[in-house]
């Protein structure tokens, strides 16, 4: 069937703004950074202000794309395309059909924080296992229709998964910075198996992403990090596609991992842009969440009441989130401000029990994405998020994103010969050790058993 369209096919022109300066342009270096005071941009769409895209319109043609087989209309990212920058024609654009992920009711997770109605939307669930293919999807067409050949990226795992995926399926080469010794094997096997000139550096991510920008300044390489605003325009749909699942109705509480900030930045300016657009009556709260020993973000909003960042040198098994210098930590401090979220950070005991619990759903995720379960308990307690409420949780990454750490956690190994090695013990009741038996049906009877009567 044919894909539905709107009028606002003519107002996708986007443009480039400071967000510290607000110099304008129309255009954008490869490091992507303002021309006059050297800070991060962000894409705006000037033209909404005069001819504002119709909501009821929007929401429609969005619904009916549902039951397209069209490749872009397939895509929960690119479904959303009138709030996307435009495309010359959509047979353009890489997709590996990423979006489109579930919002899960958690009841058991209802229960034991007292939450009223607690749900994930899990962006575990995309093609290469984790939120960042829905900006991939919007950067790396970019790219190409760029006409470049190389693709590059620093990553702590997931980032370069997606962007080796997305180079491959749109015939590009990609080069991969990653600290060598710090990136979980299974998300590093994603990129090799892609294709990617993979480089262990003998530095932090933070180093890692220092050499990228200095690299795409001299070489004709397309820097696909967050600092990329077409990724941010793509991780913004997770927001649309939400709001969607929700009638259009916003839950209470947003609560989002932090790490290098873009994710938090890109669901913020969604959901000031839909209310700006009158897709949504009210702005959600949205909150993010670090890790204690990876928090620079937290730091930085108490200690520097957000005037400067304080970097830290981050140290958490939580890999995804493990940066002490995030590029987007301006970006992620005006969307806690404009929503009135809050940021916090957690323990590695709270995060190994919030990763748990969820995983007790029967749903699971990698341990980035348990701190925002982690968070919403110490929200709760500070009664900045009231029981009555709904809330989401973002799930950024899958399962077996790191599955080192789940067994670990089970076998009872994840805090050996740490300072948390005792505290760790009252999260047994939580582990399900593999258990060693003799190949007998009496043995495996009684383990029955016992496990019924426990």
């Amino acid at each position: 069937m044919p894909s539905p369209s709107t009028s606002a096919a003519d107002v996708r022109h986007p443009s480039f703004r400071c967000i510290a300066c607000g110099d304008r342009r129309d255009g954008a270096s490869q490091d992507f950074r303002c021309p006059r005071c050297g800070d991060l941009l962000e894409i705006t769409y000037p033209s909404w202000q005069e001819s504002k895209p119709d909501a009821a319109r929007l929401k429609a043609a969005w619904r009916d794309r549902r039951l397209s087989s069209r490749a872009v209309d397939l895509s929960g990212v690119w479904r959303f395309r009138e709030l996307l920058p435009a495309m010359d024609a959509d047979q353009q654009v890489i997709t590996l059909r990423e979006g489109n992920t579930p919002l899960y009711e958690l009841p058991q997770c209802s229960r034991i924080t007292g939450v009223a109605r607690l749900l994930a939307k899990h962006q575990g669930l995309n093609p290469t296992g984790s939120f960042k293919d829905a900006g991939m999807t919007v950067a790396a067409t970019f790219a190409r229709r760029s006409g470049f050949r190389w693709v590059a990226c620093a990553s702590t795992g997931n980032t370069s998964a997606s962007m080796a995926a997305y180079a491959a399926r749109g015939g590009m080469r990609s080069l991969v910075l990653v600290p060598e010794g710090k990136i979980s094997w299974s998300k590093l096997s994603q990129a090799l198996d892609y294709g990617a000139v993979t480089c262990q550096l003998r530095t932090d991510f933070d180093g890692c992403l220092e050499l990228l920008q200095q690299l795409v300044r001299r070489a004709p390489v397309y820097q696909l990090n967050s600092i990329n605003p077409f990724r941010l325009e793509g991780q913004k749909t997770l927001a649309l596609e939400l709001l969607e699942q929700l009638d259009w109705q916003p839950p209470d509480h947003i609560v989002v991992p932090g790490g290098n900030l873009g994710n938090s930045s890109a669901i913020g300016k969604a959901l000031v842009e839909m209310l700006g657009l009158g897709l949504i009556p009210r702005l959600p709260r949205l909150s993010v969440i670090q890790a204690e020993g990876a928090n620079p973000l937290v730091r930085t909003l108490r200690e520097a009441a957000a005037k400067r960042l304080i970097p830290v040198s981050p140290e958490t098994r939580a890999t995804a989130i493990r940066i002490g210098s995030p590029a987007s930590w301006k970006k992620a401090a005006n969307v806690l401000e404009a929503t009135g979220g809050a940021c916090e950070q957690v323990s590695e005991l709270e995060i190994a029990q919030a990763k748990a619990e969820i995983g007790a759903e029967g749903i699971g995720c990698e341990p980035a994405s348990a701190v925002t379960l982690a968070g919403l308990k110490r929200l709760l307690k500070q009664g900045f998020v009231q029981p009555g409420e709904t809330v989401v949780l973002v799930l950024t990454g899958n399962l077996l994103k790191d599955p080192d750490y789940t067994i670990d956690f089970h076998r009872g190994d994840l805090f050996e010969g740490t300072r948390d090695g005792q505290a760790s013990t009252a999260l047994n009741c939580l582990r399900h050790p593999p258990i060693v038996l003799d190949a007998t049906l009496d043995a495996v009877i009684r383990t029955l058993e016992q496990a019924d009567e426990s």
